[in-house]
């Protein structure tokens, strides 16, 4: 065969791959939701408008791939537009919880309703909910000191000393067992414990405390463990090879470069434990007095103040109510700033 036939029976592969103009998903998505407000203005539904316009994004984006891009481009663009309408469907029910609470509780909030509890003095006193905050705070700073010691500590055991042994299995166990139980079953624990103790129909924010810290535990252990697991063994190596007893080594090396993450599994329990209502209405009670002193005496909490107004059902109940909640997600929020501000204060410096 000569050269001139050879070069003529070469095959020319194109090293550049065909790609979609860059506006592609946002000429889509104009498609999608153009589609979707046509069929609301013919009478479909909101909710049946959005989820169309959402199939079509994720139907047509896919195929008009697959015609110029090929087969691996439109599965990374089918992956990544589900994951994005995943997105959204967790993020929408979020937004519109913050969005009502803020817009009917938020009107409600001034000095007067945040300096008054319901025990009043005189006829015309106005009512507030001062008395349910010192309670959810005193209450949930109660179950955080019985918590948090006891989580790091288990957790500390279960990583750096427990590996393996049939104790350290145990506990894995009953944390795990822990995890799934329900609220009013550590609420009637807690029940039954005081008044074995101290006699029927006892009531005190202690009890509360109690009744949440099983609820706080599990969580702390498991996200410390998950920490102190992702603390690097060359830390841990090198601390003995310069003579550090293994407790020091844990509390000036390990315990500190987990800290930020250890912060995040306790803000996670209090953020789980400061709503709940059930247990508290067993052992703690509920009072319109302010009380400051967790072992004698009722506490109401937020939740349990929300819970009562919504069952009273008037207009005036229910301003109270919605304003309660807001003050409710403000703690949360400040909770969640205030251990990401101090994770980066104490955690280890990097570079």
């Amino acid at each position: 065969m000569s050269t001139l036939e050879e070069v003529s029976t070469r095959v020319h592969v194109s090293l550049v791959q065909p790609r979609l103009p860059r506006q592609a998903p946002a000429i889509t998505g104009v498609i999608a939701v153009a589609l979707g407000a046509l069929m609301l203005v013919l009478g479909m539904g909101v909710v049946g408008a959005i989820v169309l316009a959402v199939v079509v994004y994720i139907v047509a984006l896919p195929l008009w791939s697959l015609a110029i891009e090929g087969r691996r481009s439109a599965t990374d663009r089918l992956m990544t537009a589900l994951i994005w309408s995943a997105f959204g469907v967790a993020v929408v029910p979020l937004v519109s919880l913050v969005w009502r609470v803020v817009s009917k509780g938020a009107g409600r909030i001034d000095g007067t309703f945040l300096s008054y509890s319901f025990f009043k003095t005189q006829i015309d006193q106005p009512v507030g909910i001062y008395h349910a905050i010192i309670g959810t705070l005193l209450i949930t700073l109660g179950a955080t000191i019985i918590s948090v010691p006891v989580g790091v500590m288990a957790a500390v055991y279960l990583v750096e000393y427990g590996k393996g042994n049939k104790l350290a299995k145990a506990i894995t166990f009953l944390v795990d067992v822990m995890t799934g139980i329900p609220s009013i079953v550590a609420g009637l624990f807690a029940f039954a414990l005081f008044t074995l103790i101290f006699g029927p129909a006892y009531v005190s924010g202690i009890g509360g405390s109690v009744a949440l810290s099983l609820l706080m535990i599990p969580i702390v252990v498991r996200a410390t463990e998950e920490m102190l697991m992702l603390v690097p063994d060359e830390l841990r190596e090198a601390a003995y090879a310069l003579g550090t007893p293994k407790w020091k080594t844990i509390v000036r090396i390990v315990l500190p470069t987990a800290l930020g993450g250890i912060l995040t599994g306790i803000t996670l329990a209090i953020s789980r434990v400061i709503g709940e209502t059930a247990p508290l209405l067993l052992i703690a009670g509920a009072t319109d007095r302010t009380n400051m002193n967790l072992f004698d005496g009722a506490m109401t909490t937020l939740p349990v103040l929300i819970y009562g107004q919504n069952l009273r059902g008037d207009a005036p109940a229910e301003a109270i109510a919605w304003g309660a909640a807001f003050i409710l997600i403000v703690i949360v929020m400040v909770l969640n700033l205030a251990a990401r501000i101090v994770g980066k204060i104490f955690a280890p410096k990097k570079g």
